[in-house]
């Protein structure tokens, strides 16, 4: 009876205490679905107390709460800020729940997926491989404002292209083997689809791969996890297309344990903002998942975007003076209507199957399959024209193009100064009808073919056709509360067949496939097993070899988290290999370019670990470092891979070593970031292709560039700061100051195809080095290696919000020559110094152009309704209001080889080799209006 007794008074004395205790408590609910949503934070303003709430949307503060009247800030990205008026008194619970958040149709995490444009989907080598590696949601103040402020200047994050970030989709690498980059536009048009995203920064560690010294970015697609519901898309702009129609609809998982999720879409345009750059493209995704038990689940996932664009030409100066920062070489008129000659296609399916175990609560593993084919085109004119007269080529055609050197009025200038006539002739024909001239190529091509003759010129299509296999498993352990470990192993197999195939022969029959720049006829066969062939449209010809590539990876990684500290270490090693199967023998090099090649093998490995200090709620430091070595892109292995087997020489594995240390403050109404960095590249190697004047000689040739052991400096600092001054605008800013440098002098090897011309250049067998390029210290075009940005954005309580921003832009440089900083700029055909080398003016004719500092005005804006069960959300941005005019990249003409070429030319007003730029765009406009259901 005592014991019943002392247990009734325990507990009156529990309840009596609980009762005395202060509490808050509550739930947050989807205004919509009325659904718990799991991690909102809620934190009482101005003080340090914060919480999360838990998956059943439940939230509790019961510790040393502030007395008296208090506002809940309650916040998750995706859904509108709520702030709340509470009272808490002592001794008092305050229960408020069933809280509801809207979501955010105009939340500035959708703007790069709505924004991104083939700019930044671009993998040509137009200074356009920018922050592409940043689709992926983020609350880094700094990345987005680095993806959808600082991206249309051709801004690099860290001055590092993309092939220094990894993409993956459902846990499949997507980074391409030929030059380390992500191909955006194989999934182009999907990004309903594509918004459940992981994002890592620089070295910290992602749960699907090694990653690189940028980070990773896991598109998740996985059917079960797509938010359900509908959604309906239009967008109007003048930037790469001008309409954009997207569907999307997510099943979420059905009584019968299936789930499923398709999207279609389609962007076009006649013209984007740079003249006669069209724009078709259709866009499919579709993911169905079964959920088996608890335990297993499969998914099988199909993308397929098949897309077509008009590329635009950089230019020089003179050109963008005689005409507009619209100008583009590459097209003409064609029966009323604009034809651009450059068009890039690419279509490449990919089909995934994804296998999801959870071994037990703790452990997960997943185990993917990919596999992607189809083709890469780029289409552009021959114009070799040759035909075979005694054995010989003859009939060579003109140079189609209207901004041809020798069409411009410097060329005149410059040869026939005492009758500037006809540099105003030439003057005059370009800025009247300075395009190419179709309607003539047919002409000739068709009197050609009258008289028995072959086509003079002919469009052609470089063709990549790639089949890969990728197989991975990735383990996920918790090993406890505190370790997470990760391990991951991958395969992967591609071939890639590289050719090129005639498309059209303007109004022809038939095409000499030869090489149109070789002296006699045995060099000119583009193969010798097929001399003198004639091709028709659709015959492959020119060149036509495949690249077996292999690798196989693993990593490791631990990850550990304390109250007050985080760290981490990874591991990684990979095996690569490399071969060239030739299918021409190519008339140049006949025994070093048909069958397969050598083997390559390359051993990459990779390490990184880092730490996390979190010295209050509100101060947290953070310190990674990594080395990181691997094998070099395809792109840079093969100096000439369209002709022979040969490699780069003492090519070897590419080195980088990164190191960063940040500082997080983060308040109830400031968020800050400040973040150090210092990265270094060894060993790399790039090839370019160019004709140079003066080599050795006053001979004009072909030239392969070979840059071997190139080091570089990447050393800088980035900024992000937030504010929440009021509860309906924040202000915000972020700086990116950066010094990309040269760290060496590289090794520079010139190959070209060993006829006489090149003998009497100096080279042996089609090769000549040259020693060192005195490239140390010169800055990297790698964009702007300062930019800053300062603005507010205002949310309105009835849902409409506006921002703007001016960004800063400074430090951007031109691509510099390595061939004129080589031994070959102050000797002449002998070996000796020019001897009329001034070398005060040799410094000055290679200093290094710096572009002039600009800045960018951008607005952005938006309106969300809610019409019943449906939610309309619009959004609208105006980037460069203010129209300022700028370079955003550009490079030496590798034309003028020695000191005497540079000096003559650059004496011009205007030079006939001038540098070519790009510019960036004027004030361009994006309209988006959205229904979700």
């Amino acid at each position: 009876m005592n014991k019943i007794t002392l247990i009734f008074l325990f507990g009156i004395f529990s309840f009596t205490l609980h009762a005395q205790q202060t509490l808050v408590k509550g739930s947050v609910l989807d205004e919509l679905t009325f659904d718990p949503i799991q991690g909102v934070s809620i934190a009482i303003e101005n003080t340090d107390f914060s919480v999360i709430s838990d998956d059943l949307g439940d939230f509790l503060f019961d510790k040393d709460l502030p007395l008296g009247e208090q506002v809940l800030k309650i916040y998750k990205a995706g859904y509108l800020p709520k702030r709340f008026p509470i009272v808490i008194n002592e001794g008092k619970i305050v229960d408020i729940s069933g809280i509801t958040l809207e979501k955010n149709t105009a939340d500035t995490n959708d703007l790069f997926v709505i924004t991104l444009t083939d700019d930044e989907l671009n993998d040509d080598s137009s200074g356009a491989d920018n922050i592409s590696g940043l689709l992926a949601s983020s609350l880094d103040i700094f990345q987005r404002t680095a993806a959808f402020e600082f991206s249309q200047s051709f801004f690099r994050l860290r001055g590092l292209d993309s092939k220094n970030s990894t993409v993956l989709i459902n846990g499949i690498e997507m980074n391409k083997t030929y030059n380390g980059r992500p191909q955006w536009s194989n999934w182009g048009g999907l990004n309903d689809v594509l918004r459940n995203q992981e994002l890592t920064s620089g070295l910290v560690p992602s749960n699907y791969n090694f990653g690189g010294v940028l980070g990773t970015t896991n598109m998740n697609i996985r059917a079960s996890n797509a938010r359900a519901g509908g959604r309906l898309t239009y967008s109007s702009s003048n930037r790469s297309y001008s309409n954009r129609l997207m569907a999307s609809y997510a099943s979420g998982v059905l009584e019968n344990n299936w789930a499923y999720t398709f999207s279609i879409g389609r962007r076009w345009g006649d013209e984007g903002y740079q003249d006669a750059t069209s724009y078709n493209s259709n866009s499919f995704f579709f993911s169905v998942e079964k959920i088996w038990n608890k335990q297993h689940s499969l998914n099988l996932s199909a993308i397929y975007t098949p897309n077509r664009r008009g590329k635009s030409s950089p230019n020089t100066q003179e050109v963008y003076d005689l005409r507009d920062i619209k100008y583009n070489e590459y097209w003409g008129w064609q029966d009323g209507e604009k034809r651009n000659s450059r068009i890039k296609e690419v279509s490449e399916p990919i089909v995934m199957l994804n296998h999801y175990w959870d071994i037990n609560s703790k452990t997960q593993l997943n185990t993917n399959v990919g596999f992607q084919f189809g083709k890469m085109g780029n289409s552009r004119l021959d114009y070799h024209g040759k035909d075979l007269i005694d054995g010989f080529p003859q009939g060579k055609g003109a140079n189609p193009s209207a901004s041809y050197y020798q069409k411009l009025p410097s060329y005149f200038e410059r040869n026939f100064p005492s009758d500037l006539g006809y540099a105003y002739q030439a003057l005059q024909t370009f800025q009247q009808d300075g395009q190419l001239d179709w309607n003539a190529m047919y002409s000739a091509n068709i009197a050609k073919a009258q008289n028995g003759g072959n086509a003079t010129y002919a469009l052609y299509e470089d063709r990549v056709d790639d089949t890969q296999l990728t197989v991975n498993s990735i383990l996920n352990m918790n090993v406890n509360a505190h370790v997470l470990f990760n391990v991951g192993v991958n395969f992967k197999s591609l071939n890639s067949d590289n050719f090129a195939e005639v498309i059209d022969l303007l109004g022809a029959e038939t095409y000499l496939d030869i090489d149109g720049f070789a002296t006699n006829i045995d060099e000119a066969q583009n193969d010798l097993l097929n001399p003198n062939r004639i091709v028709r449209v659709g015959d492959k010809f020119k060149y036509h070899y495949s690249i077996l590539a292999n690798d196989i990876g693993a990593y490791a990684q631990t990850q550990f988290t304390y109250n007050k500290v985080d760290f981490y270490a990874s591991i990684s090693a990979k095996s690569t290999q490399y071969q060239r199967d030739g299918k021409y023998q190519n008339g140049g090099f006949p025994d070093n370019s048909f069958g397969k090649g050598e083997q390559l093998s390359f051993l990459g490995f990779g390490a990184k670990a880092g730490v996390t200090y979190k010295l209050s709620g509100k101060h947290v430091f953070d310190f990674n470092a990594g080395y990181i070595t691997r094998a070099p892109t395809l792109q840079n292995t093969f100096s000439n891979s369209r002709e022979n087997h040969n490699i780069v020489p003492d090519i070897t594995e590419e080195k980088v070593a990164s190191v960063d240390a940040s500082y997080v403050f983060r308040s109830s109404s400031i968020k800050a970031k400040l973040t150090g960095y210092y990265t270094k590249v060894m060993d790399a190697s790039e090839i370019s292709f160019f004709f140079a004047d003066g080599i050795g000689g006053d001979n004009l040739v072909f030239v392969q560039e070979i840059l071997q052991g190139i080091e570089k400096k990447h050393l800088g600092a980035e900024f992000g700061i937030e504010a929440q001054v009021t509860p309906s605008i924040k202000l915000k800013g972020a700086a990116a100051m950066g010094q990309f440098t040269y760290d060496n002098n590289p090794n520079l090897y010139l190959s070209t195809e060993p006829d006489a011309e090149a003998e009497a250049a100096g080279f042996i067998n089609g090769f000549k080095e040259f020693g060192e390029s005195k490239l140390k210290n010169y800055k990297l075009a790698s964009g702007p290696q300062n930019a800053y940005s300062v603005g507010f954005e205002y949310r309105d309580p009835d849902y409409w919000w506006f921002g703007a921003t001016a960004n800063f832009f400074s430090k951007t440089y031109i691509d510099v020559s390595p061939l004129t900083r080589s031994s070959n700029f102050t000797t002449d055909f002998d070996g000796n110094v020019f001897n009329d080398y001034d070398e005060t003016l040799a410094r000055t004719l290679l200093e290094q152009e710096r572009f002039n500092d600009y800045m960018v005005v951008n607005l952005v804006g938006g309106k969300s309704w809610k019409l019943g069960d449906y939610y309309v959300g619009f959004f609208a941005s105006i980037n460069n209001l203010l129209d300022e005019v700028y370079k955003s990249g550009g490079f030496e003409q590798g034309r003028n080889a020695n000191y005497r070429e540079l000096r003559n030319d650059k004496a011009l007003d205007t030079p006939v080799f001038g540098s070519k730029y790009w510019y960036g765009r004027g004030t361009t406009y994006f309209l988006n209006l959205n229904v979700r259901f």
